[in-house]
């Protein structure tokens, strides 16, 4: 994570900005469009003498490690050229699981332009926090990378509007970390919902259930030594260094991550997306959440969030999560169900499915003990690295990803507004609501931005 040095103030995408500009030019889109010449055979895999995948990590962090792990244990051809982190000690400990696996370490920079101008780098895992998502995953994409891009891609919508804009504009493969769209438990729910095992699906059922503790608020203090931590701040508001912000907990601040609905949710809304079958944004959205449980929690979000998401032709997505319940519902803690005109599935990302048919809930088919368990997470990495070299598309593609976290933008849009907002799905804007379609948006830190896209 760097700098793009524009100027010293804010800049915001407005109401009046299509989805083709951006308000601010920096000096990292600059370099990196001037890149794309000079790198776009990188992918030229036939004139290539391994098809050996040369990978820059953005991100050190838990989700990262895992990445790493599975990649080596996998013995996945790949190289991985550099670790990029503010924190050195995660980047110690993300080379670590490295040693033996290739006969160089990687190198390490703080700054993730080092990674974007290396024309050796044919793609880039990133998993920071959401604030710096969108400006890393397009300038990789400007500088010729493919990009993973961990859930959700996007921080706030618009975001998620100018990713597909660039992989479409540089012809870059993305995929969101939606890991169980590629679990075998996935593909063989999809064999039977697409032979009609419970007819036509209308309503999709989405949930998060899990015990949250409260954490209290903490004084602000010194970063850690050697963290670079206006860095890790980046496009997000400049403020006094705060532990309960940083590592992990970043996700319940609005500057930089998404709360609850954007961190486990966002898996439980794309799998909602997935067996519901859209292909388009909701018309309109209704939204509820409350501190229910979590009295005195330093979360700026709500600890229980309800949301209902009804598209153009009528049928409805619904959202919930709960922080008061060990037990789960229907026996898992992150789940779906789908509900079909000739019965239901209960379907959880934990890797398991069961169907019930007809009226007197007779039990159908399920995932099967072979497959229980099996998340995607291998999968999904090799789905991607498959497509870096044969340029086909991947299962979380761009647009796919973007259906889905926008339903958390949306969602948290229409709590902090009005409860209820109607949304044009072609013209991806709310109706009649400036102060909604302005958080479509946000305000980036100067000298800190996003690579302009057109």
């Amino acid at each position: 994570m760097s700098t793009n040095p524009t100027n010293n103030s804010p800049s915001k995408c407005g109401t009046g900005t299509t989805r083709r500009r951006f308000i601010r030019k920096t000096a990292n889109a600059a370099v990196a469009t001037a890149a794309v010449s000079t790198f776009s055979g990188v992918h030229a895999w036939a004139g290539k003498a391994s098809d050996t995948i040369h990978l820059g990590v953005v991100g050190c962090g838990g989700m990262m490690k895992g990445h790493i792990k599975g990649l080596v244990e996998q013995q996945e051809n790949v190289s991985f050229d550099w670790l990029c982190d503010v924190d050195p000690r995660q980047m110690d400990s993300a080379s670590s699981l490295i040693d033996g696996f290739q006969p160089a370490s990687p190198r390490r920079t703080f700054r993730y332009e080092d990674v974007a101008l290396d024309s050796n780098v044919d793609a880039v895992i990133i998993a920071t926090p959401h604030h710096w998502h969108a400006p890393i995953a397009i300038g990789m994409m400007q500088s010729g990378k493919d990009v993973y891009i961990e859930k959700p891609i996007s921080h706030v919508y618009q975001e998620g509007q100018l990713i597909i804009e660039a992989a479409r504009k540089y012809g870059r493969i993305v995929q969101q970390g939606s890991q169980m769209r590629s679990s075998p438990v996935t593909a063989k729910a999809a064999r039977l919902l697409s032979e009609g095992i419970i007819g036509e699906v209308k309503v999709a059922r989405a949930w998060t259930a899990e015990m949250r503790s409260v954490k209290k608020p903490v004084p602000d203090s010194e970063p850690p030594a050697g963290v670079n931590y206006d860095l890790w701040l980046g496009p997000a508001p400049k403020r006094p260094f705060n532990r309960q912000r940083f590592h992990v907990s970043w996700r319940w601040f609005r500057d930089y991550g998404n709360g609850e609905i954007g961190d486990d949710g966002i898996h439980d809304l794309d799998m909602a997306c997935w067996g519901l079958n859209v292909d388009t944004m909701p018309k309109q959205i209704t939204a509820r959440g409350s501190r229910m449980q979590l009295h005195g929690h330093v979360s700026q979000y709500p600890d229980n969030m309800n949301v209902a998401y009804e598209y153009p032709d009528g049928r409805l997505l619904i959202y919930e999560n709960y922080p008061f319940t060990g037990y789960g519902l229907h026996g898992f803690d992150n789940g779906n169900v789908f509900y079909g005109t000739e019965g239901y599935m209960i379907f959880s990302r934990r890797g398991a499915f069961n169907v019930f048919l007809g009226n007197k809930n007779k039990r159908g088919p399920t995932e099967g003990k072979e497959i229980r368990g099996e998340r995607g997470y291998t999968e999904h990495m090799r789905d991607f690295l498959d497509a870096v070299r044969t340029r086909q598309t991947t299962r979380a593609s761009a647009d796919v990803a973007h259906r889905s976290s926008a339903l958390v933008h949306l969602g948290e849009i229409a709590y902090r507004t009005e409860g209820q907002l109607e949304f044009d799905p072609l013209a991806e804007r709310f109706v009649d609501n400036d102060e909604a379609n302005n958080m479509l948006t946000k305000d980036y830190r100067g000298p800190y931005g996003i690579p302009t896209v057109s």
